[in-house]
C-alpha cells in the first residue's frame, strides 16, 4: 500500500524574470517556501543573468540559466523591431532549458525577461502562473495572462482586463525576516504619547534624492528636536549630505546608505516615509505601520502613484506627490503624527488589515494544487505539509 510520504512528488519549478528588486524578491520569497517545505523540490530561476540578479540569487542559493532578451517599451521603434527579431531565439533557448529541467510549474515575475520563458512552457504544455506586484500590470504580464493558468496578485482590485476566473489575490510575496517580524508583536503609536518619536525614512536600495531633501530641509522645522528620532536610508549619494543636516538640526538621525535589517528598523518605526512600489506597500501592511507615500514621479505607467493610492483610499496611509513636496510640508505631518497618536494608530490598524504576511504561502498552496489537478498527481513531497499546504 502507498503512503502518502511516497505517493507525494518533489516539486519543479522554474520562476522566470527578475532585473529589478520589485520583481525578483518576490520570486525568492516564493522559492524560499518551495524549498521550505521538501529539501528535495527544486527551483530554478530563468532571467537575464544580471550582476544584481546573479549575487542576489547566490546569497539566496538559487541557481540561474542567463537568456538573452530585450525589453519593448520606452526604447524606440527600431530597438523595439531589433527585440522582436530576437524573441524567437529567446523562446527557443528558454524551451532547452524549460525541457531539460522538467518543470511542473513555470511562474513568470512579470519582467520582459520572462516573456520567452513563458511562451516556451506554454508552447510545451506546462502550467503556467504569473505573480503581479501593482495595482497596473505592466505590459509583459498583460500580454502573457492569456497563457497562463493563474495570476497572484498584490493588490484586491488590479487592472489589466485579467480573466476573473485565473486571478488569486494572494498579495505579494515577502522576504523572510519581514514575515517573522509581522508575527510579533506590534509598536503601538497610542502608548508612545510624549515619548520619542521614530521617523523611518527609505527610499529604496538606491535611495530618493527629492525625498533625502524634503526630509533634510523639514528638520529645521520640528519642535522639541529632542522628541524626534529619524533612521534614514539615503543611498550612496545623499548619505553625506543627510549626516551633515542632522547634525546641524541638532536632531538624532542614523543616516546609512543602506539598511540589510530593515524588519527591525520597520519594527521601532512610529511613522515611515518612503516610496511606492510594491515591495514597500507590502512590507509596510504587512507590519502595520503608518506611513507618507512619496511616489517615485518617474514610475512605468505611474504604477507608485496607483499603488499609494490604494491604501489612501482606504484610509491607510497618507501622500505627497513630489511634485507639491516640501519640507515645510512634510515637517507639519510629522508634527501632526507625532502629537496625535490616535491618528496615526488608526492609519496602521487600517494598513495592516490590506496586509498579507503569508503571501508566498498562499501562492505555493495554490501552484501545488494547480499542478495536483493538472497532473492528477499529489505534489510537494514528505514535507508534513499535505499538497493543499496544510499541515498534517
Amino acid at each position: 500500500m502507498t503512503t502518502a510520504h511516497e505517493a507525494a512528488k518533489p516539486l519543479r519549478v522554474v520562476i522566470a524574470g527578475g532585473g529589478t528588486g520589485g520583481h525578483l524578491f518576490p520570486g525568492i520569497a516564493v522559492a524560499e517556501e518551495i524549498r521550505a517545505r521538501n529539501p528535495h523540490n527544486r527551483v530554478l530561476f530563468v532571467s537575464r543573468g544580471n550582476d544584481f540578479e546573479r549575487a542576489a540569487l547566490t546569497r539566496a542559493g538559487f541557481p540561474l540559466e542567463a537568456i538573452t532578451v530585450e525589453g519593448l517599451k520606452g526604447r524606440g521603434v527600431w530597438n523595439q523591431v531589433r527585440a522582436l527579431t530576437r524573441l524567437p531565439r529567446a523562446v527557443l533557448h528558454s524551451a532547452r532549458i524549460v525541457r531539460a529541467f522538467g518543470p511542473d510549474l513555470v511562474i513568470g515575475l512579470g519582467s520582459y525577461a520572462a516573456g520567452p520563458v513563458v511562451m516556451a512552457a506554454w508552447l510545451l504544455r506546462r502550467p503556467v502562473a504569473l505573480c503581479e506586484q501593482n495595482t497596473l500590470p505592466g505590459i509583459a504580464n498583460r500580454g502573457l495572462a492569456p497563457l497562463a493558468d493563474r495570476i497572484y496578485t498584490a493588490f484586491e482590485r488590479t487592472g489589466g482586463g485579467f480573466d476573473p476566473r485565473k486571478v488569486v489575490w494572494t498579495g505579494n510575496p515577502l522576504r523572510r525576516e519581514i514575515v517573522q517580524a509581522a508575527a510579533g508583536p506590534r509598536r503601538d503609536p497610542a502608548a508612545t504619547r510624549g515619548e520619542t518619536f521614530t521617523v523611518l525614512v527609505i527610499g529604496g536600495s538606491q535611495g530618493a534624492h527629492g525625498i533625502n531633501v524634503a526630509v533634510t530641509e523639514a528638520l529645521g522645522h520640528l519642535l522639541p528636536r529632542e522628541r524626534f528620532d529619524f533612521v534614514h536610508q539615503t543611498g550612496a549619494a545623499d548619505e553625506a549630505m543627510a549626516a551633515e543636516a542632522y547634525r546641524r538640526a541638532g536632531i538624532t538621525g542614523r543616516v546609512q546608505a543602506f539598511y540589510d535589517d530593515m524588519a527591525v528598523h520597520y519594527g521601532r518605526a512610529d511613522l515611515v516615509i518612503c516610496r511606492a512600489g510594491a515591495t514597500t506597500v507590502a512590507e509596510i501592511t504587512a507590519l502595520g505601520k503608518a506611513a507618507i507615500f512619496i511616489p517615485f514621479p518617474h514610475a512605468a505607467d505611474d504604477h507608485q502613484r496607483l499603488n499609494a493610492r490604494c491604501l489612501v483610499a482606504a484610509g491607510a496611509a497618507e501622500m505627497i506627490a513630489e511634485a507639491e513636496l516640501s519640507g515645510a510640508m512634510l515637517a507639519g505631518r510629522i508634527t501632526f503624527f507625532a502629537s496625535h497618536p490616535e491618528a496615526l494608530q488608526g492609519i496602521a490598524e487600517k494598513s495592516a488589515r490590506l496586509g498579507k504576511p503569508d503571501a508566498a504561502r498562499r501562492i505555493v498552496d495554490d501552484c501545488v494544487d494547480l499542478i495536483t489537478r493538472r497532473t492528477g498527481q499529489r505534489a510537494n513531497g514528505p514535507t508534513g505539509r499535505r499538497a493543499d499546504g496544510l499541515t498534517g
